[in-house]
């Protein structure tokens, strides 16, 4: 798993779930960048702060750990103290298809050691989601403008749906570098690059408790499901895991030209 060259290597870390999430991204992340020969480490955020949102404090220990851009999600207003954050921190994004008056934005301009500039893009699913802006043209509008000068553009797509995940890396092919998503914390087996350069996959799955429904305790999970009645949501003891996607990148022209899946357990 040793990885070396001209290229440029991105990670893609999957939705850290509580402090069994964070705790993988501390002990593993170095490690991982040393072996990877990692240029740049996006790390979705989304369920850090006891499995629903991020909280200002965990935000700023995921960046200690080695992040360089947070993404986030459906539940990023989860906790109330991260608006400010948002507002003054470039590296930490919100979904680019809200509401323009929300908190924040949703790409960032992230720069390696070598001083070579990354575009992030974080998008969220409409499909068995929240009825926001279409994320579809929201992207056009992002990669008309603030990101039209970039080779080296990553987007989380963070979705439900695999269709309209499928849809958006098959609209971007050729546009983007990568196009990952999200979300589900299960992991998919159709990594692969797109005619047009793009790399893609539906879900990059989570990093957190192995021995969990998504994160979750299973017995809370359990009676929820089978109940329909509410219970405290709890987080799932025991090992951890970190789920994520690497992603070679030819830095001259923007096109992907490998993807893989990385699987770290610790126990």
């Amino acid at each position: 798993m040793e990885r070396s060259g001209p290229g440029m290597n991105i990670l893609m870390v999957g939705d850290v779930f509580g402090s069994p999430g964070r705790r993988c991204l501390k002990s593993l992340l170095p490690g991982l960048r040393q072996r990877l020969s990692l240029d740049l480490v996006v790390v979705n955020g989304e369920n850090a702060s006891g499995g629903l949102g991020i909280s200002t404090r965990v935000a700023q220990e995921i960046f200690s750990y080695g992040a360089n851009v947070i993404t986030t999600g459906n539940h990023v207003w989860r906790q109330r103290d991260l608006v400010p954050l948002l507002e003054d921190e470039p590296r930490l994004l919100r979904p680019a298809n809200y509401p323009p008056d929300a908190p924040g934005k949703g790409w960032a301009l992230a720069e390696t050691k070598s001083g070579r500039r990354v575009g992030v893009i974080n998008l969220e699913g409409r499909v068995f989601m929240n009825p926001l802006e279409d994320p579809f043209r929201v992207a056009d509008e992002i990669l008309a403008g603030p990101l039209r000068k970039l080779k080296v553009i990553l987007v989380d797509m963070h979705g439900e749906a695999t269709s309209e995940k499928q849809a958006l890396g098959r609209y971007l092919d050729g546009r983007v570098s990568a196009v990952l998503g999200t979300h589900t914390h299960v992991p998919t087996a159709d990594e692969r690059i797109l005619t047009g350069g793009t790399a893609y996959q539906t879900d990059v799955g989570f990093t957190g408790p192995v021995e969990s429904v998504i994160g979750m305790d299973p017995k809370t999970a359990t009676h929820r499901l089978r109940t329909f009645r509410p219970k405290p949501f709890k987080v799932a003891a025991g090992p951890a895991a970190l789920g994520a996607t690497l992603v070679s990148v030819d830095p001259e022209t923007g096109k992907a030209t490998r993807i893989e899946r990385i699987y770290e357990r610790l126990d």
